[in-house]
């Protein structure tokens, strides 16, 4: 891989970038990783996320095809969140910061 192209909006790297760009981003897709998960799972998981950040990044992830999101007719309703075959592409990213974090 070389840096002789400027990084535009249609670089690979910059759109990868823009998805899972921040902190809880990659936790939420780690985390999916082990299969679906509801949303009080998740946020049990990400002690100190807020509420609506969460929602904020799942509707992200889901806008950008990465997640799939079940409402289930409970009451209360029951929300299960499972990441697409999209999304389990970046099972190997989340691997790669996963072995660099030991590294540190």
């Amino acid at each position: 891989m070389t840096n002789e192209a400027p990084c535009t909006e249609e670089c690979p790297v910059h759109k990868t970038a823009k998805i899972i760009e921040g902190k809880w981003t990659t936790l939420i897709v780690r985390d999916l990783l082990g299969g679906k998960k509801r949303y009080s799972e998740l946020q049990r998981s990400l002690e100190k996320i807020s509420p609506k950040l969460l929602v904020a990044r799942l509707r992200l992830l889901e806008k950008n095809r990465l997640v799939t999101r079940t409402v289930y007719p409970t009451v209360p309703a029951t929300t299960e969140y499972e990441l697409t075959p999209l999304g389990r592409q970046l099972e190997q990213v989340i691997a790669s910061m996963s072995a660099f974090g030991k590294l540190l």
